[in-house]
């Protein structure tokens, strides 16, 4: 196959002067620092740039524009960004919606956001959130789109309606495979009809491919994915932050390091060994210990495991990490899932709206018996086939 070089929304947007459309537009930008261009020019850098005064205001998603904060509900605050002094205004924290008063004098509001393609990712809520506002105000949104660095590989379960919160405000797989050009036609098809969306495509993209394959740097779009094997594991191994296992926060490798204090690591890695066969699951577990430096068990020993990918396109996130921690609740009594809040939630458990399935929590937590595969694929077909009608690109190559 060839590599044809991908060109991104930004970089088309800017090289193929569909900015000029918005000449005498009052803009505002949906950014972090992770939206750079080829050359790492920063997103809203380019922006300010082409626009000048005209861009009026930036916002911010969960992390804060330089994805400096940490996660599960630490705020970023409104500030005056250190480049050019623009206003930034913060999606998470002080307010999860644009305050209605800073879109009065907006004409467009451009999104720019680099998406790990996870349901519980809260980039794409942030998303869903601005999209509902800006219907109500009559205020056109423009998405320039980058890869889903995951690929168009969907993997449930899908979310159930009785689990929405903000890691959740529809029904989506948690691994969803799609563009957030995509994520957006979709919330468009379902809730805001009435919105004006424009969506500036990728070109010569290959959606089945994962992010490697478009020797683009990998820059962190928050604190705890610092690389994109971190970004593989995540749709699977965040679910560990509902329990009272580490997930790696407070180390090097977050999500690829998993363990507790009270693991014992012999008669594991001989489970580890019978349940995950290295070509079946396309990975392999080695033993370890660490000490994480904030977070779960700060400064205690643990005693876990690092997960080593072997084939990329063979691993289920998902089903790789809920089979793990079925083992590790029916074989250790100190195992516990936590309490609330967490995102924002305050009367159900972490497990259950990062989970978001009736079936497969009563199977994790009370040992109901289901087959693991049958409940992860249900309504991911109907997902896939209600996809068909807001797909941007066929395979192997988008040409724009």
């Amino acid at each position: 196959m060839i590599n044809l070089k991908l060109r991104l929304g930004l970089e088309r947007f800017f090289e193929e002067g569909i900015y000029h459309d918005y000449k005498r537009a009052r803009i505002a930008l949906l950014t972090h620092q992770a939206a750079l261009d080829e050359n790492l020019r920063l997103s809203f850098e380019l922006f300010y740039h082409y626009f000048g005064e005209r861009l009026s205001l930036l916002f911010s998603p969960q992390h804060g524009l330089f994805s400096d904060k940490q996660a599960n509900m630490i705020p970023s605050f409104d500030e005056r960004e250190p480049l050019f002094g623009l206003k930034v205004k913060s999606l998470y924290g002080p307010r999860l919606s644009p305050d209605l008063e800073d879109l009065q004098e907006i004409d467009a509001l451009f999104v720019d956001l680099v998406d790990v393609g996870c349901r519980v990712y809260t980039y794409i809520w942030t998303l869903y959130l601005l999209m509902e506002t800006c219907e109500k105000l009559d205020k056109e949104v423009v998405i320039l789109d980058r890869p889903n660095p995951l690929g168009n590989y969907p993997e449930g379960p899908v979310l159930e309606s009785s689990y929405f919160s903000f890691v959740g405000l529809t029904s989506l797989p948690m691994r969803h495979g799609l563009t957030l050009g995509e994520i957006a036609l979709l919330f468009k098809k379902r809730h805001f009809p009435r919105l004006n969306l424009r969506i500036i495509p990728l070109k010569n993209y290959s959606p089945k491919e994962l992010y490697p394959y478009f020797q683009r740097p990998w820059i962190l779009p928050s604190p705890n994915l610092p690389t994109f094997e971190c970004a593989l594991v995540y749709p699977g191994m965040v679910l560990l932050e509902g329990t009272n296992l580490s997930e790696g926060r407070g180390t090097t490798l977050p999500f690829l390091i998993f363990g507790a204090p009270f693991l014992r690591l012999k008669p594991l890695k001989e489970l580890f060994e019978e349940a995950f066969p290295a070509k079946e699951w396309g990975l392999k577990l080695r033993p370890l210990a660490f000490e994480p430096t904030f977070d779960k068990w700060k400064g205690k020993r643990c005693f876990g495991f690092q997960i080593h990918i072997l084939d990329p396109k063979c691993f289920n996130p998902v089903r790789f990490a809920l089979k793990l921690l079925k083992i590790i609740k029916d074989t250790h009594e100190e195992f516990d899932f936590l309490p609330p809040p967490y995102e924002f939630e305050r009367e159900k458990k972490p497990i259950e709206i990062l989970l978001g399935n009736r079936a497969l929590l009563a199977w994790l937590l009370k040992d109901q018996d289901i087959v693991l595969e049958e409940e992860l694929n249900k309504n991911l077909e109907l997902f896939k086939e209600e996809n068909k009608s807001i797909r941007l690109y066929s395979s192997p190559q988008h040409l724009a």
